[in-house]
């Protein structure tokens, strides 16, 4: 017998099956049932922006792009980011095109997290974080976020802090609570770093989905901040294509030297005439600005759509994830309520408790509202026979 045979691989993410959102639309797919629970829009992004595509598609742009990202994307990265933010970076040295958020987020933990480094996590956290530590060697240390409100404890967060800690991680708008971090939020973060190092990885892929005037607070708008940030964003949640998976990094120029050593081996570079596409959409600010009315106003239907319902909520901050409360209903696990609220009413949801580590059940469940509004209305109507 061959003796690669007799030595099964031993796996470096033991813990890690089938994801929460692959099992709910697979359900929501088998039953027929209207699908709130993975996070991508169910209408078609701008016919001008896939006309862009078409255009740069059929111009040649079919190579490699730059390992870095198309230039002319990086340049209008860099001058949307200082109109709205005042912060400037380098398109040539401090902006990076990677596939996808999630790969910006890959490498930037790769890039300062080494074996025995432990990584501060605020959960419920997006799933992709605490593999990417691990598979670094990292270890991961959870501050617990507890509802109604999400609110950071700060004293916890202090106290979580040792000699060890080299990165936290944090996102904002949040997903899965729909949070959005204040002034205060940063200027915290900012006095608990400043004498240490520590690294920060800033998830900013809902930038754009603020609600009832909130603006979004970019870390590196704190000077304390700035140096040591790695911020990562979506075109995907901007722009209605999760299916294109374009993102982008922003950080310093010594920091984006080295996140580059690790994009270059990861995807090296992304998909071409996308990306030209993008640069040129992107130099008419009202695609992205008029964001926080459009989703408001999806938000508030939703919420409209089940306020007769049994459930209770707080209309959610920013994302467009809306989180709701059932435990005047049933003391049921959340997981096997969103399993039978699947099977039995026709509406798929995401249970709260898969992004806690310890699978913490605060009786919630989320759902997406980046839906058609037909869809929304019927899924309501649903929800509200429960």
């Amino acid at each position: 017998m061959n003796a690669a045979t007799t030595n099964p691989l031993v796996s470096k993410l033991p813990w890690v099956g089938t994801t929460i959102f692959t099992v709910m639309s697979k359900l929501a797919t088998e039953t027929n049932a209207i699908n709130l629970s993975q996070g991508f829009p169910g209408f078609d992004c701008s016919p001008d922006l896939t006309a862009l595509v078409e255009k740069y598609l059929r111009k040649g742009f079919n190579q490699y792009a730059p390992m870095t990202g198309v230039a002319a994307l990086r340049e209008a990265l860099a001058q949307k980011t200082e109109e709205l933010y005042g912060l400037i970076y380098h398109p040539e040295t401090e902006v990076t095109v990677t596939s996808g958020a999630t790969e910006a987020l890959f490498a930037a933990i790769s890039t300062v997290v080494r074996p025995g480094d432990e990584v501060i996590v605020f959960e419920p956290a997006y799933d992709s974080y605490v593999p990417a530590i691990a598979l670094n060697g990292g270890v991961p240390v959870y501050v617990t976020l507890t509802p109604p409100t999400y609110a950071i404890d700060w004293l916890a967060v202090q106290q979580k802090i040792t000699d060890k800690t080299r990165l936290i991680i944090i996102n904002t708008p949040h997903n899965p609570t729909g949070y959005v971090w204040t002034a205060h939020d940063i200027a915290q973060l900012a006095a608990l770093v400043k004498d240490r190092d520590i690294w920060v990885v800033s998830d900013e892929v809902y930038e754009h989905i603020l609600f009832d005037g909130r603006a979004h607070q970019s870390l590196p708008m704190h000077p304390v901040l700035r140096e040591r940030t790695f911020v990562c964003g979506s075109f995907g949640k901007t722009f209605h294509v999760t299916g294109w998976k374009v993102g982008y990094c922003l950080a310093p120029k010594d920091l984006s030297a080295e996140f580059r050593k690790i994009h270059q081996y990861l995807t090296f570079s992304t998909v071409t005439p996308i990306q030209h596409a993008l640069a040129d959409y992107l130099r008419s600010p009202e695609h992205y600005l008029s964001l926080p009315n459009f989703y408001e106003r999806k938000r508030d239907l939703f919420l409209e759509s089940i306020r007769s319902s049994r459930f209770q909520f707080q209309p959610t901050e920013g994302s467009f994830f809306q989180t709701v409360d059932y435990q005047t209903i049933t003391d049921e696990p959340d997981h096997e309520l969103a399993i039978r609220l699947t099977r039995e009413i026709g509406v798929a949801s995401i249970p709260v408790s898969v992004f806690y580590q310890q699978k913490n059940d605060y009786k919630r469940l989320r759902f997406c509202f980046a839906k058609d509004d037909e869809t929304l209305l019927r899924a309501g109507e649903r929800l509200c026979q429960l």
